[in-house]
């Protein structure tokens, strides 16, 4: 797990021990793919690699030394990726179906009746970028969670105008580790008990949960039950911009789907090529 979105430096570059740690592990990913006989190797990158200023340079630095040319995703891919996942998931009775995904680098919105989102968009409001840009404290301070769920209220506004013009929405689902997390801080079953048992996420619980973390340090919130320790840190943040977008979208409870963006990415693959291209596809 890299956290490429924390490994940005002030002048907005991909730091060196993140273009360190990015060849090792796309390195790595490619030798067990051999190992394990894969055909057909997908590599592709997010919003942090995508947004790096050196990032062309990183991506050169990639294929030289591991011989892997990643597929850099836009922003509205990973929308839509995420978006034909929970559509495949829920299947056509999920009607108007909204999906949120929350990453380390960016804030993801789809919505629409079709496998091809209406509308979709991505925002840089993700969990690790608001952690590295937002708190200098651990935990944040009250006034620095205060302004900071402002600031992200603010930013959500515009676009929550936009997704208001597709309708009222029959399903709305959020997909990820923060909005899984979440949810299971809040009483949602663990992972244990199989992807097929119904997960929700309500604005109370959220809300509730929020003033409870936001005093936990990251070492406190990596001992709760659920959370990952490599991502406690991240925690309060990705909260933050879970409360921010239910509540700019009305909604008061999101469906947790197991399928995200890794799976979108092989079910469009499997629908639209023979297995000899070895890049991602692009729309």
């Amino acid at each position: 797990m890299l956290r490429l979105a924390e490994r940005i430096t002030a002048s907005g570059q991909l730091s060196k021990v993140g273009a360190d740690e990015l060849v090792r592990t796309v390195a790595a990913a490619k030798e067990s793919s051999v190992q394990l006989g894969c055909e057909d190797l997908m590599a592709f990158a997010t919003s942090a690699v995508r947004e790096a200023g050196n990032s062309a340079a990183v991506l050169r630095r990639v294929a030289k030394e591991t011989g892997v040319e990643l597929k850099v995703l836009s922003g509205e891919d990973e929308a839509r990726y995420t978006f034909l996942a929970a559509r495949r998931w829920y299947g056509w009775s999920a009607g108007n179906l909204l999906v949120l995904d929350i990453g380390g680098g960016s804030l993801e919105i789809a919505a629409g009746i079709d496998e091809d989102p209406a509308f979709a968009w991505s925002l840089p409001l993700g969990a690790g970028r608001l952690t590295r840009t937002r708190f200098t404290s651990d935990p944040p301070s009250r006034d620095q969670v205060a302004r900071t769920a402002d600031w992200i209220a603010g930013e959500l506004a515009p676009v929550a105008r936009r997704v208001a013009k597709y309708g009222s929405f029959d399903r709305a689902v959020a997909t990820s580790k923060t909005f899984r997390t979440l949810a299971r801080l809040t009483g949602a079953a663990p992972s244990s008990d199989g992807p097929r048992v119904r997960r929700v996420l309500t604005d109370t619980g959220l809300s509730q949960l929020i003033s409870f973390i936001s005093r936990m340090s990251a070492a406190d919130l990596a001992q709760l039950e659920g959370v990952s320790p490599s991502r406690a840190h991240q925690l309060v943040a990705g909260a933050l911009v879970a409360q921010a977008t239910m509540r700019a979208l009305s909604l008061s409870e999101v469906e947790i789907g197991p399928w995200a963006l890794r799976e979108g990415v092989i079910l469009r693959r499997l629908d639209q090529t023979n297995g000899e291209d070895h890049t991602v596809p692009s729309d």
